[in-house]
Formats: C-alpha cells, sequence, structure tokens
C-alpha cells in the first residue's frame, strides 16, 4: 500500500513527530482501515524504504526466568502487537543493567537480573 500520511497523532492530538517509545497513530490518505493488518511496518518508501532483516542484535534485560539462558535458546519477541519466535544465537556480552558498561565477554550463559547484548 502506498499513501500519504496526512499526520502523526498520540492520544487522539496531533505532533510534529514522534520521539522513540511514542505509541503513535497515523492518520492516511484514501486508506481503509479494511485495508490494513496487524504487521504491517509503515516508511519513506522514496528515500529510506524499510527492509526486512533475519537477525539483529539486541539488548536484553532478563527479568524473571527459571535457570540460565545460553546460546540457542528461542523466546518469544513481543514488539508492539506482534508475538515472534526468535533465537538467541550468541550472547555476545553480559553488561551492567545501570551503566550499559561491559562485565564479561561470550558468557556461556544469563540469569534472572542479568542484562546482555545478544544477536
Amino acid at each position: 500500500i502506498t499513501t500519504e500520511v496526512k499526520s502523526v497523532e498520540m492520544h487522539h492530538e496531533s505532533l510534529a513527530e514522534a520521539q522513540p517509545g511514542d505509541n503513535v497513530g497515523f492518520n492516511v490518505k484514501n486508506v481503509s482501515v479494511k485495508e490494513m493488518r496487524r504487521g504491517y511496518v509503515c516508511g519513506d518508501s522514496k528515500n529510506n524504504p524499510p527492509k526486512a532483516t533475519e537477525e539483529f542484535t539486541a539488548q536484553v534485560v532478563v527479568l524473571n526466568h527459571p535457570g540460565q539462558i545460553s546460546n540457542g535458546y528461542t523466546p518469544v519477541l513481543d514488539c508492539h502487537t506482534a508475538h515472534i519466535a526468535c533465537k538467541f544465537a550468541a550472547i555476545k556480552e553480559k553488561i551492567d543493567r545501570r551503566s550499559g558498561k561491559k562485565l564479561e565477554d561470550d558468557p556461556k550463559s544469563v540469569k534472572s537480573g542479568d542484562a546482555a547484548i545478544v544477536d
């Protein structure tokens, strides 16, 4: 679907721009709600179109998990309305939750309370 965004809105109020973490909606021209599906991605199709990816690096915090998490772990990723299985291909480093400073390279595992950089 190609369209033009008339406005970006948060809580039914127009915004000049959105910030990371804002939950926004778009008012778009000539597109019916029935044409939209969960998981659709929006972007600037002319200047910087969105691209699919097979892998990404993430900073994760293990909030509450029984036992140890190691390479190959397959959690379900919840991102906005999407729920999709993923895989920790490699736990690259354990980091301090508050400062983000590296504590350990290539840890064998992480547990509840730990923060890590994973592929």
